[in-house]
């Protein structure tokens, strides 16, 4: 049959050409470093001042314990 492709007896096979093969692994880069933790640094206080909520008291007030059920 006079289709123009050309049967292959051998089958299919994987290209083995340099320019088609995929290329070997490259390194990953290592992790970032961590930043060293100073110890005793102390920071400034903020210069607005701390925020004190005038009902602060009532969230840490102790509330009367409930009774257990026997």
């Amino acid at each position: 049959m006079g289709d123009g492709f050309d049967i292959i007896e051998e089958g299919c096979r994987t290209p083995r050409h340099n320019e088609c093969q995929i290329s070997t692994k490259l390194v990953c880069p290592p992790p970032p470093k961590k930043k060293k933790f100073v110890y005793g640094k102390k920071s400034d206080p903020p210069k607005m001042g701390y925020f004190q909520p005038p009902d602060l008291e009532l969230v840490f007030s102790l509330t009367p314990s409930r009774e257990t059920y026997s």
